[in-house]
């Protein structure tokens, strides 16, 4: 099974006095990271967003357990 790819929106603002820029992502609220470039900040928010996923999905299976669910992706245009 090949993984999936995913596409965030990240919104990103750079402190005036620290010069450090901080982050959080559009579609999850809760992925919030920072670093001192762009590029530190991207990686962190990576596993910021991959934290996040990875617990919403733990909490999701654990409500459903021993339900009869399955899964659907849904493409948006």
């Amino acid at each position: 099974k090949g993984e999936s790819k995913m596409k965030y929106s990240i919104i990103i603002q750079k402190d005036p006095k620290s010069g450090w820029y901080s982050g959080q992502c559009v579609q999850i609220p809760q992925a919030i990271s920072q670093g001192e470039t762009i590029d530190a900040l991207l990686e962190n928010m990576k596993e910021a967003i991959r934290i996040s996923v990875e617990s919403r999905m733990a909490e999701i299976k654990k409500r459903y357990e021993g339900q009869d669910v399955f899964y659907m992706d849904v493409v948006i245009p």
